[in-house]
């Protein structure tokens, strides 16, 4: 059974029935919100360890009616990986990276689609459409297609390579747009009417956050109970953020928590694209549009968000912040993590190292604090970012010809001879 009570506008609180397909209020999001104090008298927090170790654990947590229409590829829990040598070059002692690479279509898009499309075929509908900045367009196509729903993908013509070969080779109806995420946002709202689509844009319908709020929720199972000080997370439209805040504040109400203190919840954008760190540093709610956005991290390539005070609110209510790394640092510090834990970082996580380079740098953060950075993505969806020049080497084999150090720069000691 469900638990869901209503859905409630963010932006003023309105109620609205959770029975049918809704998506915004006044143009802003909605919550799903539940009867908590429901939950807290049937729900056993022992139970989880005989459950599937997968986002679907929280069944208490979730908005679906019935388990036998849950629309899954397989989404296991993800790896909460303790990383020391990355905390060491970063000057930290008590680093943990919440790795969503091996979900599946390759990023943590799976959990927010893998709920949307589950809720949206139990409401009747059939027909999705999304504008993307790359992942969620290939998640949105699989589930889909595993649903037997009818997707149509909107993205940049520049989109990564990888995600344009997801959306197509998953039978969704795919078009390039020239020009940016926000163009292809119009064109999905435009179609509504002519065209009969729901929109299952970031925060344009309610229960992307609730698949993305059970990163936080895994989190805190995987930690005994007790997080973090501080969790930085790469920000486009802030799903993430919002829904991992929102867990928490479930949970705390349940009971589950060992101790409610919740994290520093940091914002992380790439400075070619920072509407929410420029919003934060003016003292503003609102984001305004970003200028000219460009980009590495085509995830963060997110000029306007429609939740922008959503992220705003959770990053001030938590004590956190709002920052951007410079460009030229997202890609090195992706490869410098990759090849100092074998973790597969995209250019967004990047963006996450390199702002948490600054704020141990000036002291915004104590090294001896417990710090969560999340992967979003796996590093190879983004061929054209993460190339690198790789020498040939012939047969037989010139041994004094090869060198002692990797493409990194880095020594890796002797070559060994035959």
């Amino acid at each position: 059974m469900s638990f869901v009570t209503h859905l409630e506008a963010a932006i003023d609180g309105t109620e609205l029935p959770h029975d049918e397909p809704q998506t915004m209020h006044a143009g802003r999001p909605l919550w799903v919100r539940y009867d908590l104090a429901a939950v807290a008298a049937v729900a056993d927090r022992d139970a989880l360890a005989v459950r599937t170790p997968s986002m679907w654990r929280y069944r208490e947590l979730l908005p679906i009616e019935d388990e036998a229409n849950v629309v899954s590829l397989g989404e296991q829990m993800t790896p909460l990986l303790r990383c020391d040598r990355l905390g060491a070059a970063l000057g930290v002692h008590d680093l943990w990276v919440k790795d969503e690479s091996g979900l599946p279509t390759g990023s943590f898009k799976a959990r927010g689609l893998a709920m949307a499309v589950t809720r949206a075929r139990e409401l009747g509908v059939t027909r999705l459409a999304i504008p993307t900045a790359g992942n969620a367009g290939g998640a949105l196509a699989a589930y889909a297609a595993r649903g037997r729903l009818e997707a149509w993908i909107f993205m940049p013509a520049d989109t990564p390579v990888v995600n344009k070969a997801e959306a197509a080779n998953h039978g969704a109806h795919a078009y390039l747009v020239d020009g940016l995420i926000t163009d292809c946002g119009a064109i999905v709202r435009d179609g509504i009417e002519p065209m009969g689509w729901f929109d299952v844009s970031t925060l344009k319908e309610p229960y992307r956050i609730e698949g993305k709020k059970t990163m936080g929720l895994e989190l805190a199972e995987q930690l005994d109970w007790r997080l973090p000080d501080v969790v930085l997370y790469p920000t486009g439209g802030g799903t993430g953020l919002i829904g991992m805040w929102k867990a928490f504040a479930e949970l705390d109400a349940i009971g589950w928590l060992e101790d409610p203190a919740r994290p520093r919840m940091i914002s992380c954008q790439a400075a070619g694209c920072a509407p929410i760190a420029t919003a934060w540093a003016a003292g503003s709610r609102f984001a305004e549009p970003f200028p000219d956005p460009a980009t590495s991290a085509s995830g963060l390539r997110v000029p306007s968000a429609v939740g922008d005070f959503m992220i705003l609110d959770a990053v001030r209510e938590s004590g956190g912040e709002a920052r951007a790394a410079e460009e030229s640092r997202l890609v090195g510090w992706a490869r410098r993590g990759a090849a100092l834990e074998g973790i597969s970082f995209c250019p967004e996580a990047g963006a996450a190292l390199a702002v948490l380079e600054d704020m141990v740098r000036d002291g915004s953060v104590d090294p001896n604090e417990r710090i969560v950075v999340y992967n979003t993505g796996a590093a190879q969806k983004y061929v054209e970012v993460i190339e690198l020049p790789l020498e040939t080497v012939g047969t037989p084999i010139d041994w004094s010809a090869l060198g002692a150090a990797s493409v990194l720069g880095e020594h890796v000691g002797e070559p060994r001879p035959p």
